[in-house]
Order: C-alpha cells, then sequence, then structure tokens
C-alpha cells in the first residue's frame, strides 16, 4: 500500500472500496493502491487531490473538460434510426 501522504503532486480519485482506494497520478498517469484513510475526508470517486488536500475548483474545471471532450466526440443519431 502507498499512502497519499508519500504522493507529491496532484492524484485523481478513481476508486473507493471500503478499506481501500485507487488513485491516479496525473503527472504520470500511473494507478496507485492506497488506505482509504489516508485520503481527505469526503473524497469522492472523481475528485483530485493535491499535496493531501482535495482542490474542489480543479475537480470541477476537468469534470467540465471531461465533459466538453466527450460533447465533442457524440456521434449523431441519424433521424429514423432507433438504438
Amino acid at each position: 500500500m502507498v499512502s497519499v501522504v508519500g504522493l507529491w503532486g496532484a492524484v485523481q480519485v478513481e476508486l473507493l472500496e471500503d478499506t481501500r482506494a485507487q488513485v491516479v497520478r496525473l503527472d504520470t498517469g500511473q494507478a496507485c493502491t492506497v488506505e482509504r484513510a489516508s485520503l481527505p475526508s469526503g473524497a469522492r470517486e472523481g475528485d483530485l487531490v493535491v499535496d493531501g488536500r482535495l482542490e474542489p475548483g480543479q475537480t470541477e474545471a476537468r469534470r467540465r473538460d471531461v465533459a466538453r471532450i466527450r460533447a465533442r466526440l457524440a456521434v449523431p443519431v441519424p433521424p429514423g434510426l432507433d438504438l
């Protein structure tokens, strides 16, 4: 197990389980498993944690960027086509 205390820089919380969490280092893309208790209180999947602190502003900006990219990549469904 790796502790967030030892993770300097920014990580994104990918998966929360009962006692563990998976985070991804934003600088390298490397996924790590950490003790859930080492994350800041109230951390949720998708949150950004920088040097052990939640960053709600950066989290929201990243969510908007992802939504914008997904919308740009969406393929319109032609009229009359039922999926």
